[in-house]
C-alpha cells in the first residue's frame, strides 16, 4: 500500500466519557498513517493497532438526540423495510449501539430483532417498548454464527474493522439462504474526505475507509451481489445493499468506477490537506478575537478538529445536545463538554458547528437561547 498522510499522536477514542479533565488529557494516544491500495482502492491506517481500540459502556456514539438524525433515521428504515419487503421478518444488526435503529426496523415492519453492541446501555429503555427486540452486549463473532436473519444490517461499523474482508464473511454467515435475504452496510463515504480534505473525518478508531468502489470490491470478493450502492446524509455516508451471489454477478455498477479518481486525489491530498488545517487555524484566530470561541458537536469531528487545528487551546467549551456526554471532557484536548444552556453564561462570539447538516437545527437552538454568535461550519 501507498501512504499519502500522517496525523501524529492522536487520541485513540473520540467518543470515550472521561469524568476528569486529567483523565482526559493522559488518554491513550496512537498515530494513523493512511494508505492507499492501488489495486482495489481500499484505504486503511497502517498504524492502527486494535490494542488501543476501547468499546465499552462507556462509550457514547449515538446521534439519536438530534431531531434532524432521528428524521433521517426513520426514513433510512422505512426505506429499506419498503424496498425489500421486510415485514413480520428478522432482522439482525451488528453494531447496534443504543439499539435506536433496530427499535425502528422491528415497529415499522412488525420484525423480529436482534443487536448485537459491547457498549449497549439497556438502562436507557430504547427498545423497553419493543418487546420483539433484544440486544446482546457483546462483538458478533463466529460464536453467534448459527444466528440467520433476513435482513443482515450493520451501520457505521466496518470502518472500525481491521480484518474488513473476515468480518463481511461473518455477515454473509448471518443471511439466510432465500433469494429475499438482504445485507445493508452504511460506512462513512472516503471519496469525499480525500475530494474535500475532511480531517475532521479521519480518526484513530476508524481504520478502514470505503469508497464506493472499494466497498463494492470487498463485497463481491464475499460473495455478494451487490444491489445498489449510493451516498446518504449530505453525501457524508456510503450505503450498500447486497444479496447472496448464485454462482456469477453482474456488471459493476457506475458509482463503482472510481479506483483513478481516488488514487490521484490521495497523491495530493497531504499537501490540499494542509492548507485546510492551516486556513482553520487563521480562522480560529480571527474567532478569537471576536471573543469566547465554543464547538458545536462533542463527536469524533470534534475530536479530530481539536487534535489537527487548536492544539493552542482557543476552544473554551464543545456543545453537545446529548444529556449523557455533559460534564465530560474530550479525550485528548480536555476541553469540557457542556449543554446549550451553559453558552448563556460563556457568551461565545464564534459557534463552529462540527457538522453543517445540523446547522439549521443549532441555528435554532441558539435563537432560542437569545444567543447571536457568529456560525462557521466545517
Amino acid at each position: 500500500m501507498e501512504p499519502f498522510i500522517e496525523f501524529l499522536d492522536v487520541p485513540v477514542n473520540s467518543c470515550i466519557l472521561l469524568r476528569t479533565r486529567e483523565e482526559a488529557l493522559a488518554y491513550p494516544r496512537g498515530d494513523i498513517a493512511l494508505g492507499f491500495c492501488g489495486g482495489c482502492g481500499f484505504i486503511c491506517n497502517l498504524a492502527f493497532d486494535p490494542a488501543l481500540a476501547e468499546y465499552s459502556n462507556r462509550y457514547e456514539e449515538t446521534q439519536g438526540f438530534s431531531p434532524t438524525f432521528r428524521e433521517f433515521h426513520r426514513r433510512l428504515a422505512l426505506d429499506l423495510l419498503e424496498r425489500y419487503g421486510i415485514r413480520d421478518r428478522d432482522v439482525l444488526e451488528i453494531g447496534c449501539g443504543k439499539g435506536e435503529f433496530l427499535a425502528l426496523l422491528c415497529e415499522l415492519g412488525g420484525n423480529r430483532g436482534l443487536g448485537f453492541d459491547p457498549s449497549y446501555d439497556e438502562e436507557r429503555t430504547i427498545l423497553s417498548g419493543v418487546p420483539n427486540a433484544r440486544v446482546i452486549r457483546d462483538f458478533y463473532s463466529e460464536a453467534y454464527a448459527g444466528t440467520r436473519a433476513d435482513l443482515v444490517c450493520c451501520k457505521m461499523t466496518l470502518e472500525h474493522i481491521a480484518e474488513p474482508a473476515e468480518f463481511a464473511r461473518l455477515a454473509r454467515g448471518a443471511m439466510r439462504a432465500t433469494p429475499e435475504s438482504v445485507l445493508y452496510f452504511l460506512v462513512p463515504e472516503a471519496l469525499r474526505i480525500v475530494r474535500d480534505c475532511a480531517f475532521e473525518d479521519i480518526y484513530y478508531e476508524h481504520c478502514s475507509y470505503f469508497t464506493a468502489g472499494s466497498l463494492a470490491r470487498l463485497f463481491r470478493a464475499q460473495g455478494f451481489e451487490v444491489l445498489r450502492i449510493g451516498t446518504e446524509y449530505a453525501d457524508q455516508y456510503l450505503a450498500i445493499e447486497a444479496g447472496l451471489a448464485d454462482g456469477h454477478t453482474s456488471a459493476p455498477l457506475p458509482e463503482e468506477a472510481d479506483l483513478d479518481v481516488v488514487h490521484g486525489l490521495a497523491g495530493t491530498f497531504a499537501t490540499r490537506c494542509g492548507q485546510r488545517i492551516a486556513s482553520w487555524r487563521r480562522n480560529l484566530r480571527d474567532a478569537a478575537r471576536r471573543g469566547p470561541v465554543a464547538l458545536w458537536g462533542s463527536g469524533s469531528k470534534a475530536s479530530a478538529f481539536l487534535n489537527a487545528v487548536d492544539r493552542r487551546g482557543v476552544v473554551e467549551a464543545v456543545v453537545d445536545i446529548n444529556p449523557h456526554k455533559q460534564g465530560h471532557f474530550m479525550p485528548g484536548s480536555g476541553r469540557p463538554i457542556v449543554s446549550p444552556q451553559s453558552l448563556q453564561e460563556l457568551l461565545p462570539g464564534t459557534v463552529i458547528v462540527m457538522n453543517p447538516v445540523y446547522g439549521k437545527e443549532i441555528g435554532a437552538e441558539l435563537a432560542s437561547l437569545d444567543l447571536s454568535p457568529v456560525m462557521l461550519s466545517l
